[in-house]
């Protein structure tokens, strides 16, 4: 199983992918969302969101902010970059 992962920008969708895990840089510290992760919204500050596809590929977004919503295995993301 996996997770999906969609990040969008005012410019168009950056990334949508099936991923393993997925770590963002919050407003308190980076946190990784693995399968089956806890419903949660919250904001996200300039850092990089880290992210590793199906195949084992470990691939880095930087970001200057957004905000981020986890529920049902998908990792929805709005950032600037």
């Amino acid at each position: 199983m996996s997770i999906q992962l969609h990040i969008l920008s005012p410019e168009g969708t950056l990334v949508q992918a099936e991923v393993s895990l997925v770590t963002l840089p919050s407003v308190v510290a980076p946190f990784t969302v693995l399968q089956d992760h806890a419903a949660l919204v919250t904001a996200l500050v300039k850092g990089d969101i880290r992210y590793v596809e199906e195949d084992g590929t470990e691939k880095l977004l930087p970001i200057r902010e957004g905000f981020v919503e986890v529920g049902n295995n998908q990792v929805k993301a709005c950032v600037e970059v």
